[in-house]
């Protein structure tokens, strides 16, 4: 009698034991280590970051790869980057009407090409700021000490042209410049502005940088240009 219950004992418990070859339990929690990571959802109004620095020919690629975003910062406002692409374009083709067109008609734009000189207000004259002879004092020249004249043509043009290159770096509400004698500053303490900075040449040992910073407003919603200001390095 106890041989039979016994070897019933001994079935019963075989016949709990799982085959090794068995399928695993589908309802059987894993370990956290051993859960398999949920995909990262991103919500459909989600829109991308601009990136903190990119440089001036990689903007037209930028703004054909994500959508038009408008946010009230302007350093994720697209159409600030696609301002910057039409400066670009009124500088390199001479075209004044469309670099009025970017100047804020209210407020104008203040040229300020000497640190600590003067700055000159341009409103829609400035459409014809590529023909004209006209000759502004734009302050006193950097060792020099001596003033400045001369037609925008002649003193600012040839600065744009160089820092308007595909190469400048450029970012947003920060000033980028290479070795500098002095602590650059943007004069307009309510005014958000993209810096725009040619890092200069390794035959000039990158004393030949040059940056100008691109203060907007909200021109009806809209980013207008209203300061250029300018920085290079200093004896």
């Amino acid at each position: 009698m106890e041989r039979k219950l016994f070897l019933a004992f001994v079935f019963i418990l075989s016949a709990c034991v799982i085959p090794v070859d068995a399928p695993p339990d589908p309802t059987a929690i894993l370990p956290v280590s051993s859960q398999p990571a949920l995909p990262t959802l991103i919500p459909a109004s989600a829109t991308p970051a601009l990136p903190a620095e990119i440089t001036l020919g990689d903007i037209p690629a930028l703004l054909t790869a994500i959508p038009e975003q408008t946010d009230g910062n302007l350093c994720q406002d697209t159409r600030a980057l696609q301002l910057i692409v039409d400066l670009q374009t009124a500088l390199l083709t001479r075209d004044g009407e469309l670099l009025s067109s970017l100047v804020s008609p209210s407020s104008g734009v203040g040229v300020t090409y000497i640190r600590n000189g003067n700055p000159i207000t341009y409103f829609e004259n400035i459409q014809f700021i590529f023909e004209t002879t006209y000759e502004a004092d734009w302050g006193l020249g950097a060792g020099s000490g001596e003033p400045v004249v001369g037609s925008f043509h002649e003193i600012v043009l040839p600065s744009l042209d160089k820092v308007f290159s595909e190469n400048s770096l450029v970012t947003c509400n920060q000033i980028m410049t290479g070795g500098a004698t002095y602590t650059p500053e943007f004069p307009y303490n309510t005014m958000d502005f993209y810096s725009v900075h040619f890092t200069g040449t390794e035959q000039n040992g990158y004393l030949d940088w040059e940056t100008w910073l691109l203060g907007m407003v909200r021109q009806e919603g809209s980013p207008a240009l209203a300061a250029l200001v300018h920085f290079m390095w200093e004896p």
